[in-house]
């Protein structure tokens, strides 16, 4: 993924704000599209590259693979190499990642509530 010119208005806004609070970094980061679909597929059991394509079948593989990248990142999930021909990687969900898809899983009941009566 590209990356923000360090002087551009966005920049300095994004910079401002995470440094404010650290919820606004996280908020940014879950909002990354299909950001919390990975994570909720790791979480699911999809733990291979190949099972979390098929599971979110419109990502694109340089979108997984960034998504992929950014929750190991932040320690959302770690990355184990079997040492095996052809190469296998497996993802698993840390304690934090676990606790932020409990977090999200709250946050995801809460917008069952609320979106729909914005839209009634």
């Amino acid at each position: 993924m590209t990356e923000r010119k360090l002087s551009s208005t966005n920049y300095r806004n994004q910079s401002f704000l995470e440094e404010k609070c650290t919820l606004n970094e996280l908020l940014d980061l879950v909002s990354k599209r299909w950001f919390t679909d990975v994570l909720f597929c790791i979480e699911e059991g999809h733990n291979r590259f190949k099972l979390i394509k098929d599971e979110l079948k419109y990502i694109s593989d340089t979108i997984l693979s960034d998504r992929l990248k950014l929750l190991e990142k932040y320690q959302l999930i770690t990355r184990t190499e079997f040492d095996e021909i052809p190469p296998k990687v497996e993802y698993a969900l840390t304690e934090k990642g676990e606790e932020l898809s409990t977090l999200l899983d709250s946050m995801c009941e809460f917008s069952e509530m609320l979106i729909p009566q914005l839209h009634s």
